[in-house]
């Protein structure tokens, strides 16, 4: 299955799980809640992105 994906897709969904980690990090043990909602809006941004990219490819 992940012989599918490119290393720099894998990569980016990596990113993406880290940073929803480090989201619910500041969230829920530093309660910097502004932080968290910052941070925690990237991964959908960057996953919409990579998507974005690969139609574009499949075209």
């Amino acid at each position: 299955m992940l012989n599918n994906f490119k290393k720099s897709e894998l990569a980016i969904l990596a990113l993406a799980i880290i940073l929803i980690f480090i989201s619910e990090y500041y969230y829920i043990v530093l309660e910097d809640f502004n932080r968290a909602i910052f941070i925690g809006l990237w991964p959908p941004t960057m996953l919409i992105l990579l998507m974005y990219i690969n139609s574009k490819k499949q075209k």
